[in-house]
C-alpha cells in the first residue's frame, strides 16, 4: 500500500474524482498532450477482446477506454466507484457498454463472469492492491486475460528524477488552469511517485495468482501495460 492509498480514504478519492468528472477527458488529453489516446489503443490491443467475449473494464470513468474494446464485437462492462463520473458517460450511451458501479475491493459480479478484466490509471487508488487482483482473479474465467495500464517508472534514474519533478511542480498549476478542482492533480503527482516499479508490480501480480506476467513500457516508461492470464 502506498502513502498516497493510506492518506486518501475510498469516499475522498470517489468525491474527488466526482468533481472533475465533467472535465476528466478533456484534462487527461490536453495534460497528457494527446498520448492518452496511444495509451488506450494499446491497452484495446493487449486486451484482444473477440467477438462476443464480455470485458470487464475497471476504474473506467466516464467509458472512454470501455468503448475501445467493443470495435471488434466484444461486449464490455464500465465499472467504477465514481457515480460522478458513471453519470458522465452514461449520457454518452453506448449499444455495447454497460455502466455498474463497484468497488474494485468487492467486486458486484458472480465468480468467472469474464473473458478479460482491465484496470486503466486505476489500481493506484484502490486501499489494497492485492486484494483487488485477488478479486479480478475471482471474476475471470479460467484462461482469461488480465491487462493494468498504469503510470510507472522510467528505467534511467535521471529522467524519472526529471519526470518526477514534472509531475510535482508543473502539472498541478497547469490543471488548475483547466480545472477548479485539480486537488485530483496534487495527487496524482504523489501517487506516481510512491507506485512499485514495473517489476515489482509484476510480482504482485504473480503472487495474487496471476500466470504469465510480463509487461511493456510505452512513452520511455511513462505507464506500464501489465499481461496476465488466470491459470485454466
Amino acid at each position: 500500500m502506498t502513502r498516497a492509498q493510506l492518506d486518501k480514504k475510498p469516499a475522498d478519492v470517489a468525491a474527488m474524482f466526482d468533481r472533475v468528472a465533467d472535465r476528466y477527458d478533456l484534462l487527461n488529453d490536453t495534460l497528457s498532450l494527446g498520448m492518452d489516446r496511444l495509451w488506450r489503443r494499446a491497452v484495446a490491443r493487449a486486451v484482444g477482446a473477440g467477438q462476443g467475449q464480455l470485458v470487464l473494464d475497471l476504474a473506467a470513468g466516464t467509458g472512454t477506454s470501455s468503448r475501445a474494446f467493443t470495435t471488434t464485437g466484444a461486449r464490455c462492462v464500465a465499472c467504477d466507484f465514481s457515480l460522478g463520473m458513471l453519470s458522465a458517460g452514461a449520457r454518452r450511451p453506448h449499444p455495447a457498454v454497460r455502466f455498474v458501479a463497484g468497488d474494485a475491493l468487492d467486486l458486484p459480479f458472480r465468480d468467472q463472469a469474464f473473458d478479460a478484466v482491465t484496470i486503466s490509471f486505476g489500481l493506484r487508488n484502490v486501499a489494497d492492491t492485492g486484494r483487488a487482483l485477488t478479486e479480478m482473479l475471482r471474476v475471470t474465467r479460467r484462461g482469461g486475460r488480465l491487462v493494468i495500464c498504469e503510470f510507472s517508472h522510467l528505467p534511467a534514474r535521471g529522467l524519472n528524477s526529471a519526470y518526477e519533478q514534472y509531475l510535482a511542480r508543473v502539472l498541478p498549476p497547469v490543471a488548475r488552469l483547466l480545472s477548479p478542482n485539480a486537488d485530483a492533480y496534487d495527487y496524482l503527482a504523489e501517487s506516481i511517485k510512491d507506485w512499485p516499479a514495473q517489476k515489482r508490480l509484476a510480482e504482485t501480480i504473480a503472487a495474487a495468482g496471476w500466470s504469465a506476467v510480463r509487461w511493456q513500457n510505452l512513452s520511455l516508461g511513462v505507464v506500464a501495460v501489465h499481461q496476465a492470464r488466470r491459470p485454466g
